[in-house]
């Protein structure tokens, strides 16, 4: 365990994907739980990182302990690229970058029948981790819209008519909205385990 995204546990440096990565969760969790905090008035505390046999990111809801298994949703590909300034190359670092690719997301994102894409990226989250498991007595999804085209309205609808998979997720929430303002969705509980 160890609060600083820069570092293993053990001192050794991680990558830079890496330590975006752990940037991404450890935010979706700090805003995951002041809205949690903010609307249920119950204090979530103390967050750190966990190596890959747990959930991202553990803490204590009411002094108990509690670990948050984080995603996040985009619309496309080139979004979670640009997102999380991963790029596979520098023609890819060029393209996304710039004028140019302002305009091939914005053709990305029209292109989309925006209810059908969530529908079908929420579920391929949802099957995604649920066929994993942890070393965790209490575990909660939490679902991070980093999209701009998608907000608490859209999914609303969409998550009334889902078919959860078998998981191991206590809780299941959705951040409706990447800077956290939104009330959150609560997905399930219990009821799938």
């Amino acid at each position: 365990m160890t609060s600083d995204i820069h570092h293993t546990q053990d001192g050794k440096p991680l990558s830079h994907s890496d330590t975006e990565k752990r940037r991404l969760e450890r935010d979706a969790a700090k805003l995951f739980m002041r809205a949690y905090e903010r609307e249920f008035q119950q204090p979530i505390r103390h967050i750190w990182h966990n190596e890959p046999a747990k959930p991202d990111i553990s803490c204590y809801l009411q002094g108990e302990a509690l670990d948050l298994e984080i995603a996040h949703l985009y619309a496309s590909e080139n979004e979670a690229r640009i997102a999380s300034s991963d790029h596979a190359s520098e023609a890819d670092h060029n393209h996304y970058h710039g004028d140019d690719h302002l305009w091939s997301y914005l053709a990305d994102l029209a292109s989309l029948e925006s209810g059908r894409k969530l529908h079908t990226a929420l579920n391929r989250i949802l099957l995604n981790k649920a066929r994993k498991r942890y070393h965790s007595k209490r575990v909660w999804l939490v679902i991070r819209n980093a999209s701009p085209l998608w907000n608490r309205d859209d999914f609303l609808p969409i998550v009334r008519h889902l078919k959860l998979p078998h998981h191991c997720f206590e809780k299941i929430w959705l951040l409706p909205d990447f800077p956290g303002e939104q009330e959150l969705i609560e997905i399930s509980h219990s009821a799938a385990k």
